[in-house]
């Protein structure tokens, strides 16, 4: 089959820029083949590429703390947990695919990080995603919900993995552009762990597991765009995953890690083939040649430019020492896997790509990686909209008359209300390690042999980060850091995905800009440095874009498990007290909102010195084991954090009677109840430990105030609240139910 001539036109179809074109032509000397124009276009995408990112991706603390790979030098993050046993983690996006495509998008979605984990050699133990839909008010959103939904359950369920935490919003902005964000936790021993690097001139080169269709082809250019009325021409390009193949590939690799010839490996995600062999040769600063025609193909006549482009899923790259080719094949073939030796490592820092002996592209392969590829500074500039959402006057709003109907409405807002339609699709237990699971204000997974357990959850609000870029993302990270802290972990480490706009949107550009700045400050002060991470720009659709929404997969660790804390009160006359101090701040909360139909105002303050002390204190006293319960208090304020921990969890649901202080505050009872103020955590213990509680506080310089007591079947504050726990518990566990399965 002939090539078509490459121009300009074809390069610009490519997604290149006139001026990448030209540099391309310069690094080649002459004008590229046509293959050659698909292996920049995926590279120098900026989905592969980080051209609009880069430069501030390295202003975040990436290194230091408990880290064993700096955040980008391998497949995913690594955390030393001590006992000779690491944690790899990482979190990534799939939106655009899961917009034309939702359950597919979205199980292939799961499927990648997997993998991005078992290569690193860490055996899965965990999931995590992170959701954002439209209103769930037509159909279009419900189907989206639903598929997507569905993908990842079927997805992580077949392949045997609990999914033990996520997040899961609804917000008009995300109507045409949903956020589908995949993180997943594995767990390896020192002398496992694999690398994603290529070395020894000679050594042979394989590709395992499936076989390469023509599914996803151009992928990794197609989530480099702004979505359109024309993507779903896109659809045959979004991958089709195979969970029960890659259980099988998993089982594999695990048995190949451990063997002494490995010399690398890495997963065929973005890029596929492409990218595989440009990483892993860059890294091992050597080059590689391979040959098209040995790749088992499940597709007759598919071109070089086809084969090397192609996303088709559950394969790997794999570099081993000389002479043990045989070995390789004889692991996979054990697993009803191919393994085909497709070329070898060379030592002239070049991709040589042949089919049929034909050289069919050869480039340098430090010019399509990161160092090599082009890296912009782009234009930027604060938004115009953030002025007159600010000058907003929280007094001018009425002051509800019914504050029963307000904490309910809020109960069944979906962004709030219960999750379980999610999570009773999802296996929760598998593996039967899972301690604390979905509900939770994070998961807990024991490390079987170990006393240790892992902690993790996601966080984001992109209300807050549209609303204030910079203080939004601390925030993200903070309250991911105290959800961890909640459950009786110590923060440790973070992934992120960030999700953006089109970057050479400056307003855009300056939200990124601010976003990362502020999570890079939340992470050095609460000591949790960037494992790993995704940027995931040209979240948009015609109507515009998405609000900016960071999310933020945050690992902590438990050294003893008898630390583990859950957020539901749980012995009549235990006193509840909170740590922290109440405030004002309604900008961005899901009570003007949901109440007001407003976005508008500025996001909560944070003080990360006092968030800091906060969660300092908690975690001190889980330790001295003098909490029953502890409860962040975020979304929704103190009176939905207090109707959380009436209701959450398992077993019987039990009452509060509050008390909040009139005089000592001049807030607005709605204001009191509702406000989203930051760095508050409601906790509930024997009245004989008060006095070492407060002792702390007062150590700390943190505000410790007993608000009430646990007892009774109804939840009471002051006189503005009186709710029986089974209308709460109803109204908050059949919202979003009703709206799916009317």
């Amino acid at each position: 089959m002939t090539e078509p001539e490459v121009t300009d036109e074809l390069a610009e179809e490519h997604g290149l820029t006139e001026e990448e074109f030209e540099k391309i032509k310069k690094i080649l000397g002459r004008i590229p083949t046509y293959t050659e124009l698909g292996i920049f276009s995926v590279m120098w995408s900026e989905h592969a590429s980080y051209k609009s990112s880069l430069l501030e991706l390295k202003k975040l603390p990436r290194e230091g703390g408990s880290l064993l790979v700096s955040a980008g030098s391998e497949n995913a993050g690594l955390v030393d947990i001590g006992e000779g046993l690491a944690v790899s983690f990482k979190i990534e996006s799939h939106n655009h695919p899961s917009a034309v495509e939702p359950y597919q998008g979205a199980a292939t979605g799961v499927g990648g990080i997997l993998r991005d984990i078992f290569t690193m050699g860490a055996r899965p133990i965990a999931c995590l995603d992170s959701l954002r839909f439209g209103e769930l008010t037509n159909d279009r959103q419900k189907y989206l919900f639903r598929q997507v939904v569905k993908g990842i359950g079927d997805y992580g369920n077949c392949f045997g993995v609990p999914t033990v935490a996520g997040e899961v919003y609804f917000e008009d902005v995300y109507a045409g552009n949903p956020l589908v964000n995949a993180m997943a936790v594995g767990v390896v021993k020192y002398e496992n762990v694999a690398r994603a690097a290529a070395e020894g001139e000679g050594n042979p080169v394989l590709i395992v597991g499936s076989s390469t269709g023509r599914d996803g082809i151009h992928g990794t250019t197609f989530a480099s765009e702004e979505l359109s009325e024309k993507s779903e021409e896109r659809r045959p390009q979004v991958q089709v995953g195979d969970p029960f193949a890659e259980k099988l590939l998993l089982e594999a690799t695990l048995e190949l890690v451990k063997q002494d010839f490995l010399i690398g490996i890495q997963d065929m995600g973005a890029a596929g083939l492409t990218c595989s062999t440009t990483e892993m040769a860059a890294r091992g600063n050597c080059g590689m040649e391979i040959e098209l025609t040995k790749v088992p193909l499940r597709e007759g006549e598919m071109t070089p430019y086809e084969i090397m482009l192609s996303e088709s899923q559950e394969r790997m790259l794999v570099v081993v020492k000389k002479g043990y080719e045989s070995m390789v094949k004889e692991i996979f073939k054990k697993w009803d896997l191919n393994s085909e030796v497709i070329g070898h490592v060379t030592g002239d820092g070049r991709l040589r790509v042949r089919n049929h002996g034909e050289v069919v592209a050869e480039v340098p392969v430090k010019n399509l990686v990161l160092g090599g590829t082009p890296v912009y500074q782009r234009p930027r500039r604060k938004p115009k909209y953030l002025a007159e959402l600010r000058s907003f006057k929280p007094a001018s709003l009425a002051a509800p008359k019914n504050l029963n109907k307000v904490l309910l409405t809020l109960l069944a807002s979906p962004s709030l209300a219960n999750k379980a339609w999610v999570t009773e699709q999802y296996d929760t237990s598998v593996r039967t390690n899972t301690v604390q699971g979905p509900g939770a204000d994070a998961a807990v997974i024991r490390l079987k042999g170990t006393d240790k357990a892992l902690v993790m959850k996601t966080d984001g609000n992109g209300r807050y980060v549209y609303l204030n870029p910079r203080r939004g993302a601390q925030i993200a990270v903070a309250e991911a850091a105290r959800n961890v802290v909640c459950a009786g972990g110590r923060p440790v480490a973070v992934t992120n995905c960030l999700n953006f706009g089109n970057p050479q949107n400056p307003e855009i550009f300056w939200q990124f800009q601010e976003a990362v700045a502020g999570m890079g400050e939340a992470c050095r002060k609460l000591g949790t440095p960037v494992a790993s991470g995704n940027v995931s720009f040209y979240n948009e659709d015609p109507n515009g874009a998405i609000y900016p929404t960071p999310v933020i997969g945050m690992l902590g660790l438990i050294e003893d498990l008898n630390h583990t804390t859950t957020p539901r009160f749980k012995e009549k006359g235990n006193l509840i007290a909170l740590i922290g101090k109440n405030g004002p701040h309604i900008g961005g909360s899901e009570y003007l909102k949901k109440i007001f139909g407003l976005v508008s105002g500025d996001c909560p303050d944070l003080d990360l010195d006092f968030e800091s002390r906060v969660q300092r204190v908690c975690l001190k006293a889980i330790r001295l084991g003098i909490i029953a319960s502890a409860h962040d208090c975020s979304e929704g304020g103190l009176g939905i954090a207090l109707a959380e921990c009436c209701i959450l969890g398992g077993g019987k649901a039990i009452g509060a009677r509050i008390t909040l202080p009139k005089d000592a505050s001049d807030l607005r009872p709605d204001f009191l109840l509702f406000s989203e103020t930051q760095s508050r955590i409601i906790l509930s213990l024997n009245e004989i430990n008060w006095v070492i509680l407060e002792k702390m506080g007062k150590e700390a310089d943190i505000p410790i105030t007993v608000i009430g007591r646990v007892g009774g079947d109804r939840l009471i504050i002051n006189d503005w609240i009186d709710l029986t726990l089974e209308k709460m518990d109803d109204t908050y566990r059949s919202a979003i139910r009703k709206i799916m399965e009317p």
